[in-house]
């Protein structure tokens, strides 16, 4: 590697990755008596990992089962935190609930992925964790019905660093990740890796490329094309470092799918579309519903609202179609962005679930 590569950094492990592990430990030890250790667990993207215990026990009818966790290379506000997942038997039929230990927040205000009052437990740690439960179960011949708690050691100190409190989830962190893996964060590696690729989609004669926000915002250009995988460059938030190169190398076609918080900011000129680098703006916002014809009630509650995606709930609820409104935007903004490059452009709001909301369609002729 030459001095003026930026070096490859180190994966790591997502906190929901960590408290699956740990769950799954603890649910077998109380079936089987021994916790696996270490302990596999599936990815959602698939494929496998394994995590070694930090510490586990047994006592008045519950296991936990604790692990450091490894962040890799990222700045990680939780890299060595230790994730502990407790787990008691339910009666049958009850499934998997999940409840905050000590160090995980609770929801308290809308617009978030889980609703007010639940633990801070995002939607695909829960299938992880429901997931593994039901391997282990299948495994042991035994009921997949169990309470799961998750505490994160010192996570309520933690998370005066994050931006938790600003958006009502108090008493702790959230237990987050959509793969499973921590993807080092480093601006220069990453926007270098963005060149690699479109350096590569052009040499092999590709003629369409994607640029995806997130995993799920890939999926949703996945099921409407069938492309070579090289076409799918990693632009995570990094939107600035993949317009400006394919402005100077262009190719044929782009598709830019992402949702619907980070195109806000994308449509409205960030190019850095990272939660700790730019914000959505809320006055943004509420002129996209008053050009969509939202109720003047509606467009004033923006202006205090906790996040963009409670605006586009509340939109919903009065019917407007605000992401088609948002691609549109987005896709002018970008425009401005590549200037005379010859490429068509197609733009995609997607939601957590790689559902597409909203389309702004390739450029005729």
């Amino acid at each position: 590697m030459s001095k003026s590569e930026p070096k490859e950094l180190r994966r790591g492990w997502t906190t929901g990755a960590c408290a699956t592990a740990a769950a799954k430990a603890a649910f077998t030890a109380l079936h089987s008596g021994s916790f696996p250790d270490p302990v596999d667990i599936t990815l959602p993207k698939g494929g496998t990992t394994d995590f070694v215990l930090t510490r586990h026990g047994v006592s008045n009818g519950s296991a936990f089962a604790t692990i450091t966790k490894d962040a890799g290379d990222d700045p990680d506000v939780t890299h060595g935190a230790l994730i502990t997942s407790t787990v008691r038997l339910l009666a049958a039929g009850e499934g998997v609930r999940f409840k905050a230990g000590e160090g995980v927040g609770t929801v308290t205000r809308p617009g978030l992925p889980i609703p007010p009052g639940e633990p801070a437990i995002n939607p695909v740690p829960r299938q992880m964790i429901e997931m593994a439960i039901s391997e282990a179960a299948a495994r042991l011949g035994a009921l997949p019905d169990a309470e799961v708690e998750i505490s994160i050691h010192g996570g309520a100190e933690l998370a005066l660093k994050t931006m938790n409190p600003r958006l009502g989830i108090v008493g702790g962190l959230s237990v987050l990740g959509t793969t499973g893996i921590v993807r080092p964060f480093s601006c220069a590696a990453w926007i270098a890796s963005i060149h690699r690729g479109i350096d590569v989609a052009r040499a092999i004669g590709l003629k369409h490329v994607v640029g995806a926000t997130g995993s799920a915002s890939e999926d949703a250009v996945r099921s409407r094309y069938v492309l070579d995988e090289t076409a799918y460059l990693d632009m995570g938030d990094f939107a600035g470092g993949l317009l400006k190169y394919l402005r100077r190398h262009p190719v044929d076609k782009l598709t830019l799918s992402g949702g619907f918080a980070k195109f806000s900011k994308l449509a409205n000129g960030a190019l850095d579309l990272h939660s700790g680098r730019s914000s959505v703006d809320f006055v943004f916002l509420q002129d996209l519903l008053t050009e969509a014809g939202a109720s003047a009630s509606l467009v004033a509650d923006a202006a205090t609202a906790n996040t963009a995606k409670e605006v586009l709930d509340r939109s919903r609820e009065e019917k407007l179609d605000l992401s088609s409104l948002l691609a549109r935007r987005t896709k002018r903004e970008v425009r401005e962005i590549l200037r005379d490059a010859p490429i068509s452009l197609e733009v995609l709001v997607t939601d957590r679930d790689g559902k597409i909301l909203g389309e702004c369609g390739f450029d005729e002729g």
